[in-house]
Formats: C-alpha cells, sequence, structure tokens
C-alpha cells in the first residue's frame, strides 16, 4: 500500500500520566489529532500504563486508533541492581547514563492485545522489582520474556543507543541495537530519530542511520510530544516548575529547548524528514496499520473463582448470602 505524503501517525506522546512532566491532556489530544486528520495516535508515557484506560475509551469516541505504549525506564544492568552505571566521564553526568547511572530510555507499544497484556506485565514487574528512586525499571531479561507482541524503538536521546553515540562507543551501539532487534524481532525493532533542533539529537543521527544500513533496522520519526499544541510551551514549563521545585523567573530552572514539543501536522513531520531520512514517516504509518484492536483486554469478564457452594445457591447467591 502505498504511504500518503498528507499522513503520519504520531508514535511519542507523554499526556498527564507522564507524571509532572507530560501536558497532553487526553481528551484535548484527541480533540487535536482529529481536527489534523490522522486516525491512529500513540501514548507513551514515561515508565506507567496508568492511562491506558483513558485513553483507549476517549480513541474509541473519538473514532481515532489507539495505539498503546510507554516510554520505559531500561535498567543498565539487573533490574535488582541498584549499583548506578556511568558508562563514561563521570564528571559528565548530564551526558551519560540518565539519572545518573540508573537507566536508559526505551519506546514500546503494543501491537495486539497481547502485546498490551504483556506491557502491563512489565510495567509492574518494573515496580515490583526494578524500583530505584522514582523510576520503576525493567532490563533485558523480562522484556526477553515478555516480548511478544511488542514493537520497540531506541527511543529518545537518552536510549541505550544514543547514550552509547554520544559517548562515542560505536561498537557498544551497535551491539545493544543487534541484541534488541534480537529480542523482538526483525521487523518490530525501529531506529527513533527526533529533530527538536537539538545538538544532541543532531549528534545521534548520523550513527544511528550507519546502524540503520549495517543492521537493516529501519528509522522512524518521531516527535517527543508533551503538550497538544504550540501555544501550551509555556503551561508545560510551569509544570516542569512544579516538578522540580523551582519558579518561572528563576534562570536556572530546568526547561526544555524550544516550543516544538506538540503534536505536528503531517505536513510538519514531512517537511523535517522526508528528504533527510526517507522511509522515516512511511514508517509510523505502517506501525499505525499493523497494531491490532485492543478490544478483547477490556471485554468484561466474570474473573471470579469457581468454589462450591451449598444446595440452592449459585455462585452469586452464596456469595451475597456471605458478604452481607
Amino acid at each position: 500500500m502505498a504511504m500518503s505524503r498528507a499522513s503520519f501517525v504520531h508514535l511519542h506522546n507523554h499526556t498527564e500520566y507522564s507524571m509532572l512532566d507530560g501536558a497532553a491532556k487526553i481528551s484535548p489530544l484527541f480533540a487535536e489529532a482529529e481536527r489534523l486528520g490522522m486516525t491512529a495516535v500513540g501514548m507513551t508515557d514515561h515508565g506507567n500504563m496508568y492511562g491506558a484506560s483513558e485513553f483507549y475509551n476517549s480513541a474509541k469516541k473519538a473514532g481515532i486508533k489507539p495505539i498503546i505504549g510507554i516510554e520505559a525506564y531500561i535498567a543498565p544492568a539487573s533490574r535488582f541492581d541498584t549499583k548506578r552505571v556511568l558508562w563514561g566521564d563521570p564528571s559528565q553526568k548530564s551526558d551519560d547514563v540518565s539519572g545518573s547511572g540508573a537507566y536508559t530510555h526505551m519506546t514500546m507499544v503494543a501491537e495486539n492485545a497481547t502485546g498490551l497484556r504483556n506491557l502491563f506485565k512489565l510495567s509492574s514487574l518494573a515496580s515490583i522489582e526494578g524500583q530505584l528512586g522514582k523510576w520503576a525499571r525493567m532490563d533485558e531479561e523480562i522484556i526477553a520474556q515478555y516480548a511478544e507482541g511488542i514493537i520497540a524503538t531506541t527511543g529518545c536521546p537518552s536510549g541505550e543507543v544514543q547514550t552509547r553515540l554520544r559517548l562515542g562507543h560505536d561498537r557498544e551501539a551497535l551491539e545493544a541495537a543487534a541484541k534488541w532487534q534480537e529480542i523482538f524481532g526483525k521487523d518490530n525493532f525501529f531506529l527513533e530519530v527526533m529533530d527538536h533542533g537539538l545538538s544532541i539529537e543532531r549528534r545521534v543521527r548520523e550513527g544511528l542511520l550507519e546502524i540503520s544500513k549495517q543492521l537493516g533496522i529501519p528509522p522512524l520519526a518521531t516527535n517527543d510530544c508533551h503538550y497538544v499544541t504550540k501555544d501550551q510551551s509555556t503551561n508545560h514549563e510551569a509544570l516542569l516548575c512544579i516538578q522540580t521545585g523551582k519558579t518561572l523567573s528563576d534562570p536556572t530552572r530546568f526547561k526544555f529547548d524550544g516550543d516544538g514539543y506538540y503534536l505536528k501536522s503531517a505536513q510538519e513531520m514531512r517537511a523535517i524528514w522526508d528528504a533527510e531520512v526517507p522511509g522515516a514517516c512511511d514508517n509510523t504509518e505502517l506501525i499505525g496499520e499493523r497494531v491490532q484492536s485492543y478490544d478483547e483486554v477490556w471485554e468484561h469478564r466474570d474473573r471470579m473463582p469457581i468454589f462450591p457452594v451449598p444446595e440452592g445457591h449459585t455462585q452469586a447467591s452464596w456469595l451475597r448470602k456471605e458478604v452481607l
């Protein structure tokens, strides 16, 4: 099927469930997607799946396909290991492994109901077994165990592959990409490229495209959406101030560079990528087409255990009698 130059699927979006970081409220997100003529939209909140049900129901109301995922925190070693890992110069922590050595990032979306259940499982295990500070971390072991039905990408510039590239570890970056390609499967792993005008994005792009050539991993264009429309960038800055305990008047406060972290139109995204990385936008549509219905996950089922009851009672009537 030929891809349309007027279409694009946003696969990297942070809703209000990316706590104190995402300012894209779900209902306005779908309203804007509908206005832009988009047929599918993704949700990839930081380290949790809390918004999945609301996102799914809002998508159904809007008539837009939901693509539910997560931007996961990946432990550099075992999820049980609380020792932080620095791959580069310890004095350059801001340019090393995220969280001062606590994690890297990876974007994962569910291709089908099986994949969604596996993401729920991974997210739960990350919270139960991999918590370090405020980060619920997965690791290679459990991801390999629950990779079925999941499409993954290298994530933002804080992903493992990009971090290695930033540090000049080209061989390790290639090995990391090959590892994840093997875990998820050749057709289920993509190299994520972003452009918000940041030098860090430009620095890793050449390396990502070289890995794409060597391993046959397709590129995928995303925008790191943290709010719905461009004029909400100041609101997002205020949210980050709440997160960090700063004020808008503080020149040292943490903020995003630029105001491009919104749900851009297909035309805006293709103007950035079609010439420089052909196919990167088309691949968002391919993933959008591949994602199947999640309906069975939310189907009502009686999940009560089967237990013996006295004659003349059903399980429901006996439970009611015992409770009341």
